[in-house]
C-alpha cells in the first residue's frame, strides 16, 4: 500500500498546526490523534486504547466526524450492549464469518482476537476460526449457533433472496425473535464496517488487535 503525506484539510477546524503525517492508514487523508482538535479530539479521546492509540477505521473517518460517531454508537449498541441475550463470544463470531464473506481481513483479524480474548480458550478459539474458515460449523458450534451462520451467510451474499422460511429456520432451533433481530443486527452491521473498511483500503498498521468498548463507555481496553 502507498503510503502519502496528508495536510490540513481544506479549512477543517478539527486539524491544528499546519504539520504534514505519512501514513498508511487508508486511502484517504485522515488526522492523527496528535493533531486533532474539537468535535474529533473528544471522539478520539471516547474511543482509543491504550497509549492514545486510535484504530484506524476510526482515523478513516477523521474528515467527517459526525460519521465516526454514528459509527461508534452502532457498533457500541449492536455488539457490546447489555441488553444483548446471545453470548458476546457468539457475536464476535457471527461478525468474523461474516467479515470472512466480504473479503474483510481487517475485521476478521480484529473480531477473532476479541473473541478468543472473550474465551480465553486459545484451543477453542482456534477451532472456531477454522470451523468458520471451512464452514464445518457443527465441528465448533451447536444447532443453533450453526443455523445462525447459515443466516448470515445468506443475508450477507444473497439479501435480495431472504424469505420468512430463513426466520423461521432460526426460530425452529430455538433462537426467540429478540435474539434474531440480534443476529441480524450484528450481521448488518459487520456488512457496514466491511464496506467502510474495503472501500477505503483500512488496514491493520498500529492497531492494536482485539480491544473491546468498556461496558459503559467507548474506551477501548
Amino acid at each position: 500500500m502507498v503510503g502519502f503525506l496528508v495536510a490540513a484539510a481544506d479549512g477543517d477546524a478539527n486539524f491544528r498546526g499546519g504539520q504534514s503525517w505519512e501514513i498508511e492508514v487508508s486511502w484517504i487523508k485522515h488526522i492523527p490523534y496528535q493533531e486533532a482538535e474539537g468535535k474529533l479530539l473528544r471522539l478520539y479521546n471516547r474511543v482509543k486504547g491504550p497509549d492514545d492509540n486510535v484504530d484506524n477505521i476510526m482515523q478513516a473517518h477523521s474528515l467527517r466526524p459526525h460519521t465516526m460517531e454514528g459509527h461508534m454508537v452502532l457498533y457500541k449498541n449492536v455488539l457490546h450492549h447489555t441488553s444483548n441475550e446471545i453470548a458476546k463470544w457468539f457475536l464476535e463470531a457471527l461478525g468474523v464469518y461474516t467479515s470472512m464473506q466480504n473479503g474483510c481481513s481487517y475485521c476478521v483479524e480484529h473480531h477473532l482476537s476479541g473473541m478468543a480474548r472473550l474465551l480465553n480458550d486459545q484451543v477453542r478459539s482456534s477451532a472456531i476460526r477454522h470451523a468458520l474458515e471451512t464452514e464445518s460449523f457443527t465441528d465448533a458450534f451447536d444447532q443453533q449457533q450453526a443455523a445462525a451462520m447459515l443466516y448470515a451467510r445468506k443475508m450477507t451474499l444473497t439479501p435480495g433472496e431472504m424469505v420468512a422460511d430463513d426466520v423461521k429456520n432460526l426460530r425452529d432451533v430455538g433462537w426467540g425473535d429478540g435474539e434474531i433481530l440480534e443476529i441480524n443486527q450484528i450481521v448488518s452491521y459487520f456488512n457496514y464496517a466491511n464496506r467502510t473498511v474495503l472501500g477505503l483500503g483500512v488496514n491493520t498498521i498500529g492497531d492494536i488487535l482485539g480491544l473491546s468498548p468498556d461496558s459503559d463507555n467507548w474506551r477501548h481496553s
